[in-house]
């Protein structure tokens, strides 16, 4: 079987859903990865260059028009972490897609005052999607149930689509339960916005909307941060999403190490620093 350019056309993607029917979703997983590596463009040098440090972070990116690939620290990008906010971004898709909320849905606030002030009133899916409000979507978790959390998560082969057992319900993007590399949530970005996963028109209209972060001209950026918090172990930042143009999108992950607070600015500056590098935002 000739795994020269997987991913990059519908033969390959044709291959690798074969793969994952004969061998598993871990081999196939593996496959991909290996082979995204070995083709990727090294950004290594940009990453450093724009603040970043390659021994602590990892940037994948691609081109969704010819799945061109930039990489820094592959071998980091094969690692799964909690995803912690960036699964807000599934969340929110199976919440609308199986009537838990819908865009005029409104997350009454249960008057619990706590340390993030944004989190102190009601919202909407859309502004708990912006603030990233766990009670609320600990609340979309629990009506949802075990069941169609997990189920949903693995029919979008999103990381290892572990919830973990009931009691972790509203915890497990959080406590390290669910866990995905770069290279996944970049797959993952990629099916979404080229609507490949098995989702109604409805669902992927109101999911777009909510996800808009920033816009030009001549571009639209759908995006999520995402900040896992450990009292023993190293926090991990990351920026997720995709950069939208008439003529393209580039896809993009980024997860690093968080020693303190200083590094939550830079999950998006290096981010936006390496598309500039690679021409992401010249696309009239």
């Amino acid at each position: 079987m000739d795994l020269a350019h997987l991913g990059k056309n519908t033969k390959s993607s044709a291959k690798a859903t074969l793969l994952r029917g004969l061998c598993g979703i871990g081999l196939a997983a593996f496959v991909l990865t290996s082979q995204v590596a070995a083709e990727a463009l090294d950004v290594g040098r940009n990453l450093e260059a724009a603040g970043g440090e390659i021994e602590s972070s990892t940037i994948v990116i691609k081109r969704l028009s010819d799945g061109q690939y930039w990489i820094a620290s592959p071998d980091r990008a094969r690692r799964r972490y909690s995803p912690a906010s960036t699964s807000k971004i599934p969340h929110s898709l199976i919440a609308l897609e199986n009537g838990l909320a819908t865009s005029e849905t409104v997350f009454q606030w249960d008057n619990v005052p706590r340390s993030n002030r944004a989190w102190n009133q009601d919202h909407s899916l859309e502004s708990a999607f912006q603030n990233s409000v766990v009670w609320a979507y600990q609340e979309i978790a629990r009506n949802g149930g075990q069941a169609v959390m997990a189920n949903s998560l693995k029919s979008f082969e999103y990381g290892n689509a572990d919830v973990g057992t009931i009691d972790q319900l509203a915890t497990y993007w959080l406590d390290g339960t669910l866990t995905i590399t770069a290279l996944e949530q970049v797959e993952f970005l990629s099916k979404l916005a080229l609507k490949l996963l098995p989702l109604s028109e409805t669902t992927y209209a109101a999911a777009r909307d909510i996800m808009v972060t920033d816009t030009h001209a001549d571009w639209t950026m759908r995006s999520k941060t995402g900040w896992r918090y450990s009292t023993t172990d190293m926090d991990i930042g990351w920026f997720v999403g995709w950069l939208e143009c008439a003529s393209d999108s580039y896809v993009f992950a980024l997860n690093m190490d968080m020693p303190d607070t200083r590094f939550l600015s830079k999950r998006k500056a290096v981010m936006y620093h390496i598309l500039q590098d690679i021409g992401a935002f010249n696309c009239g």
